[in-house]
């Protein structure tokens, strides 16, 4: 099934957020600086534009790097703020421990976005983009990646979409994202605006999909030569 990669990937990656979370503190101690040589993971990653939001999140620091070392190409790279200090940690208190914010770039496999759950499409920094996860999380699609972001509001996932930019390359946190570079497999209402920018896209990437899509069904529905 196609979307069982992604499906993996986004279970790992959340069970990732949570080990983090634990191991940088969720209870009532705060972690560590981040070091030097862990941020120089982050900013020398060699594969691809690698997202963050600065060196803090909403008075969160930086906790954590996947880096070179942690990189899996079937997950992607991720970067994690904050260490739950204020919240219901594992020992601080019952309940579960989320992170203000988790961002995950990895480069985009197709799929559809069905198996999501609820979901609804928009428009982020001129780019297609699902809220799904109880709206706590934000995926967004520019050049050849997915940037996933997961928070524990739908006000953090928002803001710190808004400041996306690259940790390893040139970039703004207040300019459009590249646009996707493939047509994202979006499922669900997508409003006018969206769709104008779906079929603006470098290389026509959706008119070629669904000609794709037309001329298999006229394949399958023709009568057989033999």
């Amino acid at each position: 099934m196609i979307a069982s990669p992604k499906r993996a990937r986004r279970g790992l990656a959340l069970a990732l957020l949570a080990t983090v979370a634990f191991a940088s503190g969720c209870g009532t101690v705060h972690p560590p600086a981040l070091s030097s040589t862990a941020l120089a993971e982050a900013q020398t990653f060699p594969y691809y534009r690698l997202y963050w939001v600065g060196s803090s999140f909403t008075g969160h620091p930086l906790a954590a790097v996947d880096g070179l070392k942690n990189y899996s190409a079937g997950i992607g790279d991720s970067v994690y703020y904050g260490d739950c200090v204020n919240g219901k940690g594992l020992l601080g208190g019952g309940g579960s421990c989320l992170l203000p914010l988790q961002v995950t770039t990895v480069i985009y496999g197709l799929h559809s976005n069905a198996p999501l759950g609820p979901q609804r499409n928009i428009l982020i920094r001129g780019v297609p983009a699902t809220v799904y996860n109880e709206e706590r999380s934000i995926e967004l699609y520019s050049g050849r990646l997915t940037i996933d972001v997961f928070s524990d509001t739908l006000a953090h996932a928002q803001l710190a979409a808004g400041e996306l930019l690259p940790v390893n390359a040139p970039g703004s946190a207040s300019a459009d994202l590249p646009p996707p570079v493939f047509c994202p497999g979006l499922s669900g209402p997508i409003s006018p605006a969206l769709n104008t920018v779906m079929n603006s896209l470098p290389g026509r990437p959706c008119q070629k999909a669904q000609a794709a899509i037309l001329a298999s069904e006229r394949l399958a529905s023709s009568p057989s030569t033999h």
